[in-house]
């Protein structure tokens, strides 16, 4: 085994270029194993943690470019220290067609002045300072960092609102502006349905299902997770809702948060009841329903997106999404061990079959849902009915996101597939921008060792997947879904599809 490190002295590479080449350097064939990132405490920590650690990379800075790569001996380092030089090469060859290239914010804003949005991706000790020159520029801006203090984040979306200004984020995966997808987002109809969402893929899921059903996205805001708590107190997702109240091209506004804190819930349900315009409201897990005034609660976001569609257009949509449950029923072995386990990218996906699932039995368990105490710690192994969500800030320090990267979760799928008690394992995949270019393609040889592993121990094994986007998405749906039919792996066509079709192998298992 042999490490080579490498720091780049003052050179700062944004986080979302940094993942996608680490996941390039990661498929190298010479790389046993290697990490890419900022010298920040939490990033030199990780390479520690991995055995990857120097000195030299322990004195590195913050503003430091960190590389160290794990190989054979030293010729293949070298070989693949030049390979990364192609990569770095390459990235900025196709990056100089498309875009401008400015040293600073400063410089950008005063070369860019018909810009009106900033989008930061950069570490997130740093946005505050940077977010705040932005929205003085009176600028709206979008923060797919993550590690920003709620203290920042208050300060800052105080000071939007003041200006009548969003600040969508921090760690705010997904938003559709005026059409033009921001980060992860799908390639999805324009519409009259406007959504404000503190949920990254729980908002992609509500964009590809109302696409499905033949309509379209006015407005996408995306606000950060914590948008909605207590401290925060929903100040982005109240201006956000107002902006779309103002907005002629939406007709129908839904409102989509995990569990809020019940200030805040309460906060969003008066301001929804003296709008002018039809709400759809789902707080996922927080057991609304039914309808009061203008407002229609929606129990998941397939529903929040049936109802949304009814309330555009007068008419409601058909499902789609039964036939194929009840192929999977009928098809999936009988005889399979009794625990499932999900596999997630998606950390709504996550939620919501978590909680499709807690309606039928009291062992599910996951490391992002249900009480706080009951929940599975980083590094702990999975138990009872598990659905562990892959791309939660543990299970992302130092590695890229299970949406660009398939490894880490590839690598689970394999352990998991070893436990003689799981008999079901789910798994999501997410297109669009932003996303693997092929994540299905990423995800099949761990698929088919998983099986492999079923087959020789004399067990069935129900794999069950969903494939979040659409056939106008460059990875393309149809022909992802494709290929895990030929793998033998059942499709749902929505994400709480897949905590139905569990739900309903646990009740079938109790029988």
């Amino acid at each position: 085994m042999y490490i080579k490190a490498e720091i780049k002295s003052n050179t700062y590479v944004d986080s979302m270029s940094l993942m996608a080449l680490s996941t390039k350097v990661n498929q190298l064939p010479l790389v046993q194993q290697a990490m890419i990132g900022m010298g920040t405490d939490m990033n030199k920590q990780v390479i520690d943690n991995v055995g990857l650690g120097t000195d030299a990379i322990r004195n590195a800075t913050k503003t430091d470019l960190i590389i160290v790569v794990q190989a054979a001996n030293e010729a293949d380092a070298e070989t693949v220290f030049a390979q990364i030089a192609e990569l770095q090469a390459q990235s900025a060859q196709g990056d100089s067609g498309q875009s401008n290239t400015f040293n600073t914010l400063k410089q950008a804003l005063k070369q860019q002045t018909d810009a009106n949005l900033v989008l930061f991706s950069i570490p997130g000790e740093y946005v505050a300072a940077e977010a705040k020159l932005a929205l003085q520029q009176d600028k709206h801006v979008m923060i797919f960092s993550d590690n920003v203090s709620v203290e920042e984040e208050i300060a800052l979306k105080q000071l939007a609102h003041e200006r009548g200004l969003l600040v969508m984020g921090p760690d705010c995966g997904t938003a559709i502006i005026n059409g033009a997808g921001l980060c992860f987002a799908n390639q999805v109809r324009r519409g009259n349905i406007g959504v404000v969402a503190a949920s990254g893929t729980g908002s992609q899921e509500l964009s590809v299902q109302v696409d499905a059903m033949g309509q379209g996205i006015s407005q996408l805001i995306g606000v950060g997770g914590r948008d909605l708590s207590e401290a925060v107190g929903g100040i982005m997702m109240t201006d956000g809702f107002n902006m779309l109240l103002a907005d002629d091209a939406t007709q129908v506004i839904i409102l989509l948060s995990k569990p809020p804190a019940q200030s805040v819930q309460d906060k969003m349900i008066a301001l929804a009841k003296a709008a002018h315009k039809p709400v759809v409201l789902c707080f996922i897990g927080a057991n609304l329903s039914g309808s009061e005034g203008n407002i229609t609660y929606a129990r998941h976001s397939q529903e929040a997106a049936q109802l949304a569609v009814q309330l555009a257009t007068g008419q409601a949509p058909k499902d789609q999404g039964q036939a194929r449950l009840d192929a999977i029923l009928a098809q999936a072995s009988p005889k399979a061990a009794p625990w499932v386990r999900g596999l997630f990218a998606g950390g709504t996906i996550c939620d919501e079959v978590f909680y499709t699932v807690k309606a039928v039995s009291s062992d599910v368990y996951s490391n992002v849902a249900g009480p706080e105490a009951e929940r599975i710690r980083f590094g702990q192994a999975p138990h009872h009915h598990a659905m562990i969500d892959f791309g939660d800030d543990d299970y992302t320090q130092g590695r890229p996101h299970p949406m660009i990267d398939a490894t880490f979760r590839a690598q689970a799928l394999i352990e998991t597939a070893k436990d003689a008690d799981v008999g079901t394992i789910l798994l999501d995949f997410e297109l669009g921008y932003g996303a693997n270019a092929d994540p299905i393609g990423a995800m099949l040889p761990a698929i088919e060792e998983a099986q492999r592993l079923a087959k020789a121990d004399n067990r069935p094994l129900n794999v069950i997947a969903y494939v979040l986007g659409t056939d106008a998405d460059v990875q393309n749906k149809q022909r992802q879904q494709q290929r895990l039919t030929e793998a033998g792996v059942f499709l749902v066509d929505s994400a709480v599809h897949l905590g139905v079709a569990a739900a309903q192998l646990i009740q079938r298992n109790k029988e």
